[in-house]
């Protein structure tokens, strides 16, 4: 990750909880790490610990952490294979799970659990926020699902090995040199290809890369689903074909245009769509111009010794403290 230059804008940072303490669980079980009262903490440490450093780094003005329903699923309700085939659940990973919201509320953070719907909702909400209030938003996810709300003022962090500062801020620029796809059209782009991650296919025959050139070329799927319905084709296979002669590939103009034309394509793409959108329009519960509300920092001091403290990691409490609050650990506070 690039140094974060200064802004004019006040920043919210939108942390995907559910996200991070999946791949903390993972990366961490090994640890067995506890808390104080003996429960499982390796995931809520790591992902805690995480967040903590990217605040150090991004400064932000305040935070949201968007957790998921697990009692209902909107999604699942309209398509029941829906993350299907994911390996089940560790028990101890489920018991950090339930407990991360209480945590962060008790820290004094904010948090958001949409009833039915899922962290990637609050990302896309926190970055429509943002926009609407002249901020700017980093989302901090170890998922691609985000990839979609990135714009001029919204970065998404996304965690892989290397922690924070080995992780890749993405912007419209570096998305578009990985995809080959602009910002606003990566949800097209997603949900012609797919995602298998969610058990979800891709429009039959198309992959990634042909995606991408489809879209580079057509500008949208509208214009794709349009051009098939009002000219049976002929300006995508004139550009796709135009794009092979200019690169050198075979020609796929023609096989392209024969895999969307079947009805199957287009209600994919449809269904994809509907699915992989995030709500736009939860009410996050900020009140920046209010002090001391949740999500806003700096942090109480005492709430934050006894939460994080409660982990059992004095090195991040120390850190905690200095980072949250503002004041550094004093001798014996652990």
């Amino acid at each position: 990750m690039n140094p974060v230059p200064e802004r004019p804008r006040k920043l919210l940072l939108a942390v995907d909880a559910p996200s991070l303490l999946h791949r903390n669980h993972h990366a961490r079980a090994h640890t067995r790490h506890r808390d104080r009262g003996g429960r499982p903490a390796w995931a809520l440490h790591g992902m805690l610990r995480q967040i903590i450093e990217s605040i150090d780094v991004f400064a932000p003005d305040a935070v949201i952490f968007g957790l998921d329903d697990r009692t209902t699923s909107y999604r699942r309700d309209m398509y029941p294979d829906y993350k299907a085939g994911r390996a089940e659940k560790d028990p101890d990973l489920v018991d950090q799970l339930d407990r991360a919201g209480a945590l962060l509320d008790a820290l004094g953070m904010a948090t958001l659990t949409p009833p039915g719907l899922e962290a990637d909702d609050v990302n896309a909400s926190a970055a429509t926020w943002a926009g609407e209030n002249g901020w700017d938003c980093v989302i901090i996810t170890s998922d691609r699902d985000s990839f979609a709300h990135i714009s001029e003022h919204t970065q998404v962090l996304r965690l892989i090995d290397g922690g924070i500062n080995g992780s890749p801020l993405l912007t419209p620029r570096r998305l578009l040199l990985m995809y080959g796809v602009p910002a606003d059209r990566y949800l097209d782009f997603a949900a012609v290809r797919g995602d298998a991650s969610d058990n979800l296919p891709g429009v039959r025959g198309i992959g990634e890369k042909t995606a991408a050139v489809l879209l580079a070329h057509m500008g949208s799927m509208q214009a794709v689903w349009a051009d098939i319905e009002h000219d049976d084709g002929a300006t995508l296979v004139a550009a796709l074909d135009s794009w092979s002669e200019e690169t050198g590939n075979r020609r796929i103009g023609a096989s392209t245009l024969a895999k969307l034309r079947v009805p199957e394509a287009r209600e994919r793409y449809e269904f994809n769509l509907r699915l992989m959108s995030g709500r736009t329009d939860l009410d996050l519960g900020l009140t920046p111009d209010v002090p001391g509300t949740p999500g806003l920092l700096p942090l109480d001091i005492e709430r934050v010794e006894r939460v994080v403290g409660h982990l059992n990691f004095d090195a991040t409490t120390a850190l905690a403290l200095r980072v949250l609050t503002g004041e550094p650990a004093s001798a014996g506070r652990d």
